[in-house]
């Protein structure tokens, strides 16, 4: 398949409320498949929630016993790979018979990771990203994922990668993922800044890729209302604003940037614009210099314990 229509769903989760935010998930799959998607992208921490504004009790030196019970509440409303809600996704992209990159926050033991879902409507979950570099404060509440969950599959919609926000800012895992041959490349994101834009733009160009960024449009009113945010608790005040978008291998904006609420974008797909791309540029190919420039990428999973 060299032609289709790819989705980035720009939509509020439903915070603390994981069960009710895959139904809701599974509703917007339906609708981008009925649209004629095949592939659907969401936002970072869609499952799960994103704590916009949320300190967690952690003055620098101290941690509170709130933030302990913030934390608490955060680690019940993550999703385990093998719960429910995740199967109402792999269900959904399964009735749909579509792709769907989900983002959300796992709970793996006592840990959270920012993830990146892959689900084939025909093979369920395949697969998953968990974000290598906490930005900020993040750190604080999500652990780190290792280069073992990199992974890009090779589908009929093209090769199929995503990077979380600001690990789009590390340049070695951006020609990492280059070297896997990516084609569609997926940002599932929180950031909504107008800088965010030339940055997709800067890794279409760089990567001869398709770039699919999906960002939540969220009020402060989509929290509960005793949910600590430092952006106060008028729930009007917008959180994330979007900025969701589909740019071409050449950089051309295709749909988007969308700031004016929730929303499904559209875009075609023509993988062999990914061809054509690199006529004049493969920054993994020829246009690289392997003889004064290389990468190494350890793959292998670091568990903290092994047996045996």
């Amino acid at each position: 398949m060299t032609g289709y229509t790819a989705a980035v769903v720009q939509a509020a989760s439903l915070p603390f409320d994981p069960q009710g935010c895959a139904d809701k998930a599974a509703a917007l799959i339906a609708e981008a498949a009925a649209a004629g998607a095949r592939l659907a992208v969401f936002p970072e921490a869609f499952l799960g929630c994103y704590p916009k504004g949320a300190s967690f009790g952690a003055p620098v030196g101290m941690r509170k016993p709130q933030g302990r019970a913030d934390f608490a509440a955060y680690h019940r409303s993550a999703v385990a790979l093998d719960g429910p809600e995740v199967a109402v996704i792999a269900q959904a992209a399964a009735d749909a018979d579509i792709f769907v990159v989900m983002g959300c926050i796992e709970r793996d033991g006592g840990t959270l990771y920012c993830t990146a879902l892959y689900f084939d409507g025909v093979q369920g979950l395949v697969g998953k990203h968990r974000k290598l570099m906490p930005t900020g404060s993040e750190r604080l509440i999500w652990g780190f994922g290792d280069g073992s969950t990199l992974p890009v599959f090779d589908t009929s919609l093209g090769r199929i990668g995503a990077v979380i926000c600001w690990e789009n800012y590390m340049p070695m895992l951006r020609m990492a993922m280059y070297d896997k041959g990516v084609s569609i490349y997926c940002t599932p994101t929180a950031d909504d800044r107008d800088t965010w834009l030339p940055t997709l733009r800067h890794i279409a160009l760089e990567g001869r890729c398709f770039v699919l960024s999906a960002c939540q449009h969220i009020t402060r009113g989509s929290y509960p209302a005793d949910y600590d945010c430092a952006l106060g608790d008028d729930p009007a005040t917008v959180l994330m604003r979007g900025g969701s978008a589909i740019v071409g291998p050449l950089g051309e904006v295709l749909a988007g940037p969308a700031f004016d609420g929730e929303t499904i974008l559209y875009a075609q797909i023509d993988l062999d614009a990914v061809v054509r791309g690199k006529y004049d540029f493969d920054v993994v190919g020829h246009y690289a210099r392997p003889d004064i420039f290389a990468l190494s990428v350890d793959d292998r999973a670091r568990a903290p314990v092994r047996l045996g």
